[in-house]
């Protein structure tokens, strides 16, 4: 991993423990709200960061700070196929 890749990741686990320091804490927020956060143009190129959110929240949920969800319930965020949502532990 580059130091570039480095600085993203870290960005991003960054941008979802802000987003949901902002959000009520029941809310949940989607990975696409924190590769959003974390991407510094205007454009669209936010979308390549979509599968490096979802390993930060990966991170931060091997680290006990985050949970990810389907349908309201915890999944293994390596597992987990299709959109996700990320939370504050429960």
């Amino acid at each position: 991993m580059t130091d570039t890749e480095r600085q993203t990741e870290r960005r991003l686990e960054r941008a979802i423990l802000d987003l949901l320091e902002r959000r009520d804490p029941a809310s949940s927020i989607c990975p696409s709200d924190a590769a959003r956060e974390a991407y510094d143009g205007d454009d669209d190129g936010w979308r390549e960061l979509m599968d490096p959110a979802r390993r930060a929240a990966g991170r931060l949920v091997s680290a006990g700070k985050v949970e990810v969800t389907q349908s309201g319930r915890r999944v293994d965020p390596a597992k987990a196929r299709g959109p996700i949502r990320i939370r504050r532990p429960r």
